[in-house]
C-alpha cells in the first residue's frame, strides 16, 4: 500500500486538505496518515470536527506569543523523528503556512517525496503576503508533485523552470470543501436552524456585508483604515456588518481602537466553517484579505472587495468576481457603496463562473499520486 502522510496546522489548511484526506481514505490501496501541528489549536480542531477527521499524530506546537522562528523549529523538531518512525512514501502539504514550509523541509531532509496542494500561487513580491510568498516559493522548489489550482498557476511554475511532469492542474480543493458543506446545509434543516441560532440576530431587510481581516501586512495603519471604512459603511441604515474577528492580538487591538459601536455592526468570535459558509451564503458582498474567500465567493455568486494591493489569485479579479481595493478608507467605501447602490455594477461581479475548479480537485490529486507512487 502507498503510505501517504498529510501534514497541516491551521484551519484553512484543514478545510482545503479535508477533501484530499477523505479521498485518500476512500482508496483501498492507500494507507492515509494524518499529522497535525496545531499551529492554530482551537480553530484547527473546529475544522477537523466539521469534516470528521481524527489525526493520527498531533505535534501540539502552539504556544502563546510564539515567533515564526520558534514555530518553524518546533515543527521541524516534532516532525523529523515521526518521519523516521513512519517512513511514509509521500508527505502532502498545503499552501503557504509556516507548518507547510517546515514540514516540507523536514520531508526533504528525510528523503521523503513531497506533494504540494495549491502550488504555483504568486504575487511576485516576497513581502506581500509575508511570509507566505516565501513559504510557498520554497515548498515549490523541493516538491515532487505540484498540484496547481489553475492554468495560470501552472504557467507561473513553468516560468520558474519547473518540469512539466511535476505539475498537475487539479483545481482548488476549497471548492470541493465548499460543495460538501453547502450540500450539507441545504439538506439539513436542523443544522441550518442551529447555525442561525448561534449567529447574531440579522435583519432580513438589511443587506449583509461580511468582513474578514488578518493579514500581517495590514497591521497598524492599514487595519485602522479598514476599520474606518467599515465605520462609515455601518452608518448606512440599509446594511448590517458581521466580522468574525481573527484572534491575532494586533487585529483585536485595531478593532478596539477604531471600531465605533453600532447595533448593526457585529463583531463575533471566529466561527466554524459551517457558520462561515452560511454567512457567505447570506452575504450581499464580502470585504476580505483572505485568499480562501477569494476562491470560495465566486461559487456563491458573491462580489468580493479584497483589502490588499496584490493578490496571488488574479483569476478572481480577471473573472470580474473580485476587485483589489487596498487599505484606503476612501476606496473601500467608494467600491462598497457602488455595489450597494448600482444594481448593474453588482450584477457584473455576482454573475461569474468560478475559475478555481469544479469540486473534483481531490479526486484528480489522488489519481495523480497513485499514478506516480514513488519519488520522481
Amino acid at each position: 500500500m502507498l503510505k501517504v502522510m498529510t501534514v497541516f496546522g491551521t484551519r484553512p489548511e484543514a478545510i482545503k486538505l479535508a477533501p484530499v484526506i477523505l479521498e485518500l481514505k476512500r482508496r483501498k490501496d492507500v494507507e492515509s496518515i494524518v499529522c497535525v501541528t496545531a499551529q492554530h489549536r482551537e480553530m484547527l480542531d473546529n475544522a477537523l470536527r466539521i469534516f470528521s477527521i481524527k489525526p493520527d499524530h498531533d505535534l501540539n506546537v502552539m504556544r502563546a506569543g510564539q515567533t515564526l522562528p520558534g514555530l518553524t523549529s518546533a515543527v521541524l523538531e516534532g516532525l523529523s523523528p515521526l518521519l523516521a518512525l513512519i517512513k511514509p512514501d509521500w508527505v502532502v502539504v498545503h499552501g503557504d503556512t509556516t507548518t507547510t514550509f517546515a514540514a516540507s523541509v523536514a520531508a526533504f531532509y528525510a528523503g521523503v517525496a513531497i506533494g504540494h496542494v495549491e502550488a504555483g500561487l504568486r504575487t511576485g513580491n516576497l513581502h506581500a503576503p509575508w511570509p507566505e510568498e516565501f513559504n510557498r516559493r520554497s515548498v515549490d522548489v523541493v516538491a515532487n508533485l505540484l498540484w496547481v489550482p489553475t492554468e495560470g498557476a501552472a504557467q507561473a511554475l513553468r516560468w520558474e523552470g519547473v518540469a512539466e511532469n511535476r505539475i498537475v492542474v487539479s483545481g482548488n480543493t476549497v471548492i470541493d470543501a465548499l460543495q460538501i458543506v453547502t450540500r450539507r446545509i441545504a439538506k439539513d434543516g436542523e443544522l441550518r436552524d442551529a447555525l442561525w441560532r448561534d449567529l447574531p440576530c440579522l435583519d432580513p431587510a438589511r443587506r449583509l456585508i461580511l468582513v474578514t481581516g488578518h493579514r500581517r501586512e495590514s497591521f497598524g495603519g492599514g487595519m485602522d483604515s479598514i476599520c474606518d471604512a467599515l465605520n462609515q459603511l455601518a452608518a448606512r441604515p440599509d446594511v448590517e456588518i458581521v466580522w468574525p474577528v481573527h484572534p491575532n492580538p494586533q487585529v483585536t487591538a485595531a478593532i478596539q481602537r477604531t471600531v465605533r459601536h453600532r447595533s448593526n455592526f457585529h463583531l463575533i468570535a471566529p466561527c466554524d466553517y459551517h457558520s462561515f459558509v452560511a454567512l457567505m451564503m447570506r452575504a450581499h458582498l464580502i470585504i476580505t484579505d483572505s485568499g480562501g474567500v477569494q476562491e470560495e465567493a465566486p461559487s456563491l455568486f458573491k462580489p468580493v472587495l479584497v483589502t490588499r494591493n496584490e493578490t496571488e489569485r488574479p483569476e478572481a479579479v480577471a473573472a470580474g468576481a473580485a476587485k483589489l481595493v487596498g487599505v484606503s478608507t476612501q476606496r473601500i467605501v467608494k467600491e462598497a457603496s457602488r455595489l450597494l447602490d448600482d444594481a448593474d455594477a453588482y450584477a457584473a461581479m455576482a454573475v461569474t463562473q468560478n475559475p478555481f475548479g469544479d469540486g473534483r480537485a481531490a479526486e484528480r490529486i489522488v489519481d495523480s499520486l497513485l499514478a506516480r507512487p514513488r519519488r520522481t
